[in-house]
């Protein structure tokens, strides 16, 4: 049988996660590829995943993450287990035989960049509707020096019409990993959450200047929880607003929002 490619993948896909292929065999790879995966970072890294703890313990929730490079995948879903987390990945990456095998094992979403991919925003909303954490990177592509480059409009999209909270996460330090690795260095990783929130247009025409808005609202979240020498676009804090930003009071439970 010839492997579908990611295109062909995305057309045919019809699943959410947690529902689909849930044999023993498939939670016994699973669970075996977090023990390589864990393993492999525990020689290799230090992670600091003390603020981890602030995201909620149930319920839906967005996570807006910065993207730097390979490592963003397994440090988030180790540093969040066992809260089971999903996210979306660019369709291009089912093409390989093993990232297929290793995303379908972790129900990762297949996505179209560029365009409004309806397939993965249904599937991204069902995995909200069953209680995932979802990852999302709003700058779409891996910046391999981790300085922020601008946002493109998905995550407002998702947010707007999923009517899930939206939290803030990074992630720095892997960028040196490469360079440690080849001199048998471990490299230290570190997590930082900031408060979630909703997209709220407040009655405002809901435009494609104000999804930016809203994008770079998000981003600006993003980046203050950075070193500023992470920041990037978005180095300005001066600049950063919360016109449609509506932040969760302390300990509210985000399960009834959607």
């Amino acid at each position: 049988m010839t492997p579908r490619k990611g295109r062909d993948f995305v057309e045919t896909a019809d699943r959410t996660p947690g529902q689909w292929r849930h044999s023993r065999a498939k939670r016994l790879a699973r669970s075996l590829l977090f023990w390589v995966v864990g393993v492999f970072l525990l020689l290799f890294t230090r992670l600091h995943t003390e603020q981890v703890a602030r995201l909620p313990a149930q319920g839906p929730m967005i996570v807006a993450v910065n993207h730097i490079n390979i490592l963003d995948i397994p440090v988030l879903y180790i540093a969040c287990l066992p809260r089971p987390m999903t996210g979306l990945v660019k369709v291009e990456s089912w093409d390989n035989w093993l990232m297929r095998t290793i995303l379908d094992l972790i129900d990762a979403i297949p996505v179209r960049r560029g365009e409004a991919d309806m397939t993965a925003l249904k599937q991204a909303i069902a995995s909200l509707k069953a209680h995932y954490l979802l990852g999302i990177a709003p700058e779409g592509t891996r910046t391999y020096d981790g300085k922020l480059i601008q946002g493109h409009h998905g995550v407002a999209m998702l947010g707007l019409l999923s009517k899930a909270p939206i939290t803030p996460a990074v992630h720095f330090g892997g960028e040196l990993f490469t360079r440690n690795i080849k001199r048998l260095r471990r490299t230290d990783i570190y997590i930082a959450v900031g408060r979630p929130f909703y997209l709220d247009p407040g009655g405002a025409k809901v435009t494609k200047e104000v999804r930016q808005q809203m994008v770079d609202e998000i981003m600006y979240q993003v980046a203050a929880l950075l070193p500023e020498s992470y920041r990037g676009y978005y180095s300005d804090l001066s600049a950063a607003t919360t016109t449609y930003l509506r932040f969760l009071p302390e300990g509210d439970s985000p399960e009834a929002s959607i």
